[in-house]
């Protein structure tokens, strides 16, 4: 180790920060988070728009204790592949943030959908609004994601 000179040490460094920020970046939630609440964001607009206000209400629930359930898994970030896992310190405490930020903005999303769908006349606007939304999510969660903590710096 006395062998190694100044430039040496600071390329090494270097290299250690680059590799690190790379796998930071690849750090999200796993592409089946996503799908599943693309389903239950169907179910519930299926529910929705066919069943009674208690049940809506009981789906929306439990809904969102199912994902708080699954949050405290995955809603750290350190989960997003099956061959890495990162401590808690590595990853941004903003990650459980945007996820929130993410579910609240699908929600004004379906709420928007859902009346502009019903004002035009569609037949079942809040299932429509569901399909629309669950597709952003489906299609492209990780992705919304990945963008959030570029620009939030998390």
């Amino acid at each position: 180790m006395n062998d190694i000179d100044p430039a040496q040490a600071r390329d090494a460094l270097s290299a250690a920060d680059h590799a690190e920020q790379q796998t930071l970046a690849n750090v999200g939630l796993p592409r089946m988070y996503w799908w599943c609440m693309a389903a239950g964001w169907l179910a519930l607009g299926a529910i929705g728009q066919f069943g009674p206000a208690w049940l809506v209400t009981v789906a929306t629930v439990a809904f969102g204790v199912g994902h708080s359930v699954v949050a405290q898994r995955y809603l750290d970030g350190r989960r997003g592949s099956r061959r890495l896992q990162l401590s808690r310190t590595a990853v941004s405490r903003r990650v459980p943030a945007i996820v929130i930020g993410i579910l609240v903005g699908l929600v004004a999303i379906t709420i928007a959908a859902a009346v502009a769908l019903n004002a035009d006349g569609t037949d079942h606007p809040t299932i429509w609004a569901a399909v629309i939304v669950a597709m952003i999510v489906g299609f492209g969660g990780p992705e919304i994601f990945a963008t959030l903590r570029r620009w939030l710096h998390a």
